[in-house]
């Protein structure tokens, strides 16, 4: 029988138009800066308004080897635009969240960073997701719906979701012309 799978750090995750890169210390002050701005942090736990508190979190980060955790970058440029994580490993699934995209970005960039992670998860071994959103973040729930999420419960002011093995193939296909070729991943 098969162990299942980890989740593991990339150096790289690259797309058409974007780049998954792993945050590291120097990233702080971008992720502070959009985990503080109250526009895009509304649907977040607090952060502490203090630099030093995500410097620090980085640092025990890099020596977590139970998610990975990237900054969205611009594929040719490099600009930061964003940061998603991958986290809690059950068996085959996988769980995500921590994505926040600078304001004014087109709506492709939401969909293919989706599908990266997607794509990347399935790199590892997993086959189904589950997550969950804060109920007044009608954006990002109906987002994930459309990607063929199902709400199977809510918990306090969240609905948690689950992706099946069968949604996630069918969101690649649906949405495979913003990723026509995939990723590419150096670790």
């Amino acid at each position: 029988m098969a162990a299942d799978p980890r989740l593991r750090k990339a150096r790289q995750v690259t797309g058409r138009h974007l780049a998954l890169r792993d945050a590291t210390e120097a990233d702080a002050a971008f992720i502070h800066g959009l985990r503080t701005d109250p526009a895009r942090a509304q649907f977040l736990s607090a952060v502490p308004p203090q630099l030093q508190h995500q410097v620090d979190w980085l640092r025990r980060y890099a020596q977590d080897d139970t998610q990975a955790y990237f900054v969205i970058t611009d594929a040719a440029s490099g600009e930061r635009l964003g940061t998603v994580r991958l986290y809690g490993a059950r068996g085959r699934a996988f769980s995500w969240g921590s994505w926040l995209l600078k304001a004014g970005l087109p709506p492709r960039c939401g969909i293919e960073s989706a599908l990266m992670v997607y794509h990347y998860a399935r790199a590892l071994g997993f086959a189904s997701a589950y997550f969950e959103v804060r109920q007044e973040n009608a954006s990002v729930w109906r987002f994930h719906e459309n990607f063929g999420a199902r709400r199977v419960a809510v918990r306090d002011d969240h609905f948690q979701y689950t992706l099946a093995p069968e949604a996630i193939d069918a969101a690649l296909q649906k949405y495979r012309r913003y990723l026509p070729d995939g990723i590419r991943i150096a670790y």
